[in-house]
């Protein structure tokens, strides 16, 4: 039950992410105000605690998935 939980709780913060930039774009021709900042680092905090618990979930600390994700990127 958890691992689905926290998937479709990451997909789903994701996509009201998503939905925030695309009426930004829409809406406001791409000008991202302070407003909109303060708004998308609350859903980008919504994405990092379900991110956060499913990695607790999973045993593996959430630095090890950072670190590992940077050597990723610099190879």
């Amino acid at each position: 039950k958890d691992l689905l939980h926290w998937v479709l709780g990451i997909n789903g913060e994701a996509g009201e992410v998503a939905e925030k930039v695309k009426k930004i774009i829409r809406d406001k021709n791409g000008v991202i105000t302070d407003e909109d900042k303060k708004e998308l680092a609350k859903e980008l905090g919504d994405v990092m605690w379900y991110i956060a618990v499913f990695a607790h979930d999973l045993g593996v600390p959430l630095d090890d998935i950072a670190k590992q994700n940077l050597a990723k990127l610099k190879s």
